[in-house]
């Protein structure tokens, strides 16, 4: 302690020492050790201000979240470039294939440069949800999108445009392509809405022609298909069937090429005979031919050969699945080196590993295992790794205090991991950043998880009130998972004084399959229990103040927010994001991917239709006793908005206070910046108006029956 202060006294005579010089208009290198005193001795001389949780002042403002931030994904190595995409609020949430040019006069602030059409939006509806709306083949002369607008496959060109290779019309929907060996053809999955009607909607296998854009069917007769993959004359795909969703129960089939049938029944079946096992991510190692996947036979997703009924990897108790399986397209959680060596992650206590094996033997599992984590320079999160030149990887990673980011990590000098790009353009001092703390608390089914943010604002302080008000965070699927990356999100409200849970509630991912299967049948009971549980373990620690608790939650965590609000009497306050108010309307109104979603999760529909309105919140209106906050975008096929619509007419019958923000041109989820902003924003609003919060700078928002 006293060498502590020795030292401050130190940095504020060196500082004090400087004035003179800088008022005579001397200049600091900023990286200067004369600078680190000067900045150093600032924050020492900081006034704190104390003030209620809540009312603090924050940079983290809306407007900084959206400016400079994009979404990243996509990362690919193809002839000596990196790729990947980025999703631009500012750019009404249209997605942009990217190349690294950090030496390009165009470049941007992520060191790339613009490669798909200035008027292109790279992105698939199929499923809706989307995903691997790019096919790269060997070279930059081998790469196709799917251009949003027309869901028409293109070709992209050297000289920056495309030209369309299936026909004109917007029947068709394409996904999760490969190319051939030879070039000639992509073999992806093709969804037809010839008759748009959900039951009637059609996804198959097919190949595509890239001349002519002409296409023959290789797999159909099930309701889904997905990661078609080739090798030689082989060809592997996962499909499954009505009700089952992707990590519910699929199958893993070969057919070859100049098979004479296209029935998937009469193609052979190689995992998931039971009709009970989640067989993913199907990939042919590139020297050995042999056929790998992903299952969770064993009760957590494992990595699999053909032939073989044992995981490949001891860590057999840990998801390789990556943290939202079957969601999207796309999806790749292991990968094989240039060497031939299998490279895939898992998280371990809320932090990534990655697992570095030979399996190139005929043997039964890998050897020589070697995993690499945080102390070898990778970032806390990653995953998506992807092999570049010789033992260079490129992956997408980051940290509580680093955005999503694009990095470069050598396996053999390993070292820090350098960024490449990153998706904000945000830095602020450690002093704003709240970092994570896993929590497991106990709930009806044993216990559950969360990560807890306490509230960090190195301003202020709180000396008047014992405990901060608590945001919980119920994330979308229901079968998904948080994630504990720099989210602007998140520490816009703990930079304001707010404390937030982020809750992996029972169902979902990450913790193995029974952890998993806990929704089946209970969705509107385990996780709404699991929330409440949470909320209240937090205010018995002290960590809560029991009478300002919130909630909030998109799509499905939209659900549990209302389900919360209605069915529990934990919460003083909710915001429901595109959530779901009424079962028995998602059940009858939504696309075909989810179309039998709640078939697990609740029961069959009609039969079972007394117990889908005994769960949805529209139906339970007279045990709502407090504001709920709506937000919903207009154009949303996955919970249309007449959801929304019906909960707040139902609310303002009854007096409650609520409002209702209804944004045009958003579908499933907020794109456009302008929305994104005015979407937290309000919701900081009005809960500054339900506790009597003097917000700064609050948005002007209209509640009714306040």
């Amino acid at each position: 302690r006293q060498s502590d202060h020795k030292k401050i006294f130190t940095m504020r005579a060196a500082a004090a020492a400087l004035l003179p010089l800088l008022s005579r208009g001397f200049q600091l290198s900023p990286t200067s050790p004369l600078a680190r005193v000067a900045r150093s001795s600032s924050k020492l001389s900081m006034t704190i201000i104390d003030k209620p949780y809540g009312e603090w002042e924050s940079p983290i403002t809306s407007k900084a979240m959206t400016a400079g931030s994009v979404g990243l994904g996509g990362v690919h190595y193809c002839n000596g470039d990196i790729y990947w995409l980025e999703g631009r609020p500012q750019e009404a949430g249209r997605n942009v294939l990217c190349k690294y040019a950090p030496e390009s006069a165009d470049k941007s602030e992520r060191n790339g440069v613009d490669v798909s059409p200035k008027e292109s939006n790279v992105r698939t509806r199929v499923h809706e949800y989307g995903g691997g709306a790019i096919v790269f083949g060997k070279n930059e002369d081998e790469i196709y999108y799917s251009e949003f607008a027309t869901q028409r496959l293109c070709h992209l060109l050297k000289d920056g445009t495309s030209r369309p290779i299936t026909e004109e019309g917007d029947t068709y929907r394409f996904a999760d392509g490969v190319v051939s060996d030879d070039g000639e053809v992509i073999y992806a999955i093709r969804e037809d809405h010839t008759n748009p009607e959900p039951k009637n909607v059609v996804n198959e296998v097919v190949s595509i022609n890239v001349k002519d854009g002409s296409m023959k069917v290789l797999a159909t007769g099930n309701d889904f298909y997905s990661n078609p993959r080739v090798n030689g004359n082989q060809l592997a795909y996962i499909t499954w069937n009505h009700p089952n969703m992707p990590w519910d129960a699929t199958e893993l089939r070969v057919l070859t090429l100049d098979s004479t049938s296209n029935k998937s029944s009469e193609h052979e079946l190689i995992a998931g005979s039971d009709g009970d096992t989640s067989i993913i991510q199907p990939l042919f190692h590139p020297e050995t031919g042999d056929l790998f996947y992903i299952s969770d036979e064993s009760g957590y997703y494992n990595i699999y050969r053909k032939g073989s009924d044992e995981s490949i990897l001891p860590m057999k108790e840990y998801d390789f699945g990556g943290a939202s399986p079957g969601w999207q397209f796309g999806q790749q959680a292991y990968t094989f080196l240039n060497d031939g060596r299998l490279a895939a992650q898992y998280s371990k206590n809320g932090k990534s590993v990655l697992v570095v094996a030979n399996v190139s033997d005929s043997s039964k599992v890998a050897s020589d295992v070697v995993e690499f984590g945080s102390k070898d320079g990778l970032p806390m999160m990653f995953g998506g790794v992807h092999p570049g030149e010789g033992d260079d990887l490129y992956f997408l990673g980051g940290s509580p205090s680093t955005a999503s980011s694009i990095y470069k990590w050598n396996l053999q000098s390993k070292g820090e991991a350098s960024i490449l790009a990153c998706s904000s353009e945000l830095s602020f001092d450690d002093d704003l950043i709240s970092v994570p703390k896993l929590v497991e608390f106990p709930t009806t089914l044993g216990t559950a998880f969360g990560y807890y943010y306490a509230p960090k604002n190195g301003k202020y302080t709180c000396t008047t009130e014992s405990a901060p008000p608590l945001l919980v965070k119920a994330h979308g699927g229901p079968t998904s998972c948080t994630g504990t990356s720099f989210n602007a999100g998140k520490q816009y409200w703990t930079s304001r004084g707010f404390a937030i849970l982020d809750v992996d509630y029972g169902g979902s991912t990450g913790y193995g399959r029974d952890y998993r299967r806990r929704l089946r049948k209970s969705w509107g009971i385990v996780d709404i229990d699991d929330v409440c549980a949470g909320a209240e373990y937090l205010v018995k620690e002290g960590l809560a103040d029991g009478d300002r608790l919130c909630i909030d939650g998109g799509s499905a965590g939209g659900y549990t927010t209302l389900g919360a609000l209605a069915f529990r009497d934990v919460f003083k306050a909710g915001t429901s994001l595109y959530g779901i108010g009424d079962l028995t309307a998602l059940a009858g109104d939504t696309h075909k991917f989810e179309s039998r979603y709640l078939d697990g999760l609740v029961g069959q529909y009609p039969e079972e239709e007394d117990l889908y309105k005994e769960r949805s919140p529209i139906e339970s209106v007279d045990t709502l006793s407090c504001p709920i906050l709506l937000l919903q975008g207009v154009e949303d096929k996955v919970v249309p908005p007449n959801q929304a619509e019906m909960m707040y007419n139902a609310l303002l019958k009854k007096g409650i206070p609520t409002c209702l923000k209804l944004y045009e041109g958003e579908q499933h989820g907020f794109r456009k910046a302008e929305n994104i902003q005015d979407a937290i924003d309000s919701e900081l609003a009005f809960y500054g108006k339900v506790f009597g919060m003097d917000i700064p700078e609050a948005v002007e928002l209209k509640v009714d029956n306040i």
